[in-house]
């Protein structure tokens, strides 16, 4: 346990679960995340040096990082987020003191709920805040985006960080991932609940195929645009895709169809938030999940024999993957009166099909970045 009286901030940020709208943020579409209560928490005290002291709640490395030399720290195992972020911050023109830094990580990692992200965020905002600056959240959330891209090598979209730092209590964000517009939307959910499982299988989005899929829809965006008229993949509507889809050949087909369709879910999962129409945000989900299974292959066996089980429960409304795939969890629209032996049910089937054990989240919808003077 830290002693926070030890300290001078408290700082975190959220990890996120989108709700739909996958793999269409680096394509300039929406989607529909919401922060989690699970969080990077950074405890912070200015220490009158030129470093950045790393310890962690859940690791017994600690880390030294020269303010000087932010640029050399890619290879480490741990700490490379935060060297990073703060070169990143210091690169925007932000003062980085040097400071001792304990984080404490409740996002479970490689699961999809983007640990990384809240790493980033909460870090930016402790220099921040440690510094005497005013923390925006968008400022913070568009540095630490490009913290993992630049940095880390993650040629990621916008969604993880703005919602890590912009999220809202009780509401999901319908953010313009080209615009940075965003909607917060209530979440009615009613008699239902959402319910979040890990298919624990370990993975990496920096040696999965995300790039790859990321320079696909690149070319797909490059054969439509004149044609078409879109400043971005995601301007596509399926009917404006099927008057143009003869252009595209293979994968980068599947991959631009599996962005036009999923942009129109997510605006009709917001309609149905709205309305409390359990069903239908259910009923998207399972689109979802078959169209990234099907034409954007980012599941895999694991969360594919997770969102069946979860399909299959008589209390479940929809069940789809969530987040960059390749491992990481599933979120579900499951009856409340039902969850208990959804969790059982789903947990047994999905062992039984993998050989790996599931584990289910109690998390609620949180805010994202919250800072604390001590």
């Amino acid at each position: 346990m830290v002693n926070e009286k030890e300290y001078e901030y408290v700082v975190s940020a959220a990890g996120r679960v989108n709700i739909i709208g996958e793999h269409v943020d680096y394509c300039g579409g929406k989607v529909f995340p919401a922060a989690l209560g699970m969080r990077n928490t950074v405890y912070v005290r200015p220490n009158g040096t030129n470093k950045i002291n790393l310890s962690w709640t859940t690791l017994p490395d600690t880390v030294v990082l020269d303010i000087d030399k932010l640029d050399t720290y890619r290879a480490l195992k741990y700490g490379n987020y935060q060297a990073g972020s703060a070169l990143l911050w210091q690169n925007a023109g932000h003062k980085v003191i040097g400071c001792d830094m304990v984080q404490d990580c409740t996002v479970p990692f490689g699961s999809g709920l983007s640990s990384s992200a809240a790493i980033e965020v909460s870090t930016i905002a402790a220099l921040a805040a440690v510094a005497g600056e005013h923390v925006d959240p968008v400022e913070v959330a568009l540095t630490a985006q490009r913290a993992e891209r630049e940095y880390a090598g993650v040629n990621c979209g916008i969604m993880d960080q703005y919602a890590s730092a912009c999220g809202k209590k009780g509401h999901a964000m319908l953010l313009d991932c080209k615009t940075l517009a965003c909607e917060y939307v209530p979440v009615k959910l009613g008699d239902c609940s959402l319910v979040i499982v890990n298919c624990n299988k370990p993975h990496s989005l920096v040696e999965s195929k995300y790039n790859e899929r990321r320079a696909q829809t690149e070319e797909a965006f490059e054969i439509l645009r004149k044609p078409a008229g879109i400043s971005c993949l995601a301007e596509l509507t399926p009917e404006t895709f099927e008057r143009f889809v003869h252009l595209l050949q293979g994968k980068v087909r599947d991959r631009a169809r599996h962005v036009a369709e999923e942009c129109e879910r997510v605006r009709k999962a917001a309609v149905a938030m709205k309305a409390g129409d359990t069903a239908m945000l259910g009923a998207l989900l399972n689109e979802s999940h078959a169209s990234l299974r099907d034409l954007y292959e980012v599941t895999g066996k694991e969360l594919d024999a997770l969102a069946d089980a979860a399909q299959r429960h008589e209390a479940c409304l929809g069940s789809r993957m969530t987040g960059g795939g390749f491992g990481g969890c599933t979120v579900s629209v499951v009856r409340t009166e039902g969850v208990a032996d959804f969790k059982a049910s789903v947990c047994r089937a999905y062992e039984q099909a993998t050989g790996y054990a599931a584990s289910c989240y109690e998390t609620e919808i949180a805010d994202g970045i919250t800072v604390r003077k001590i």
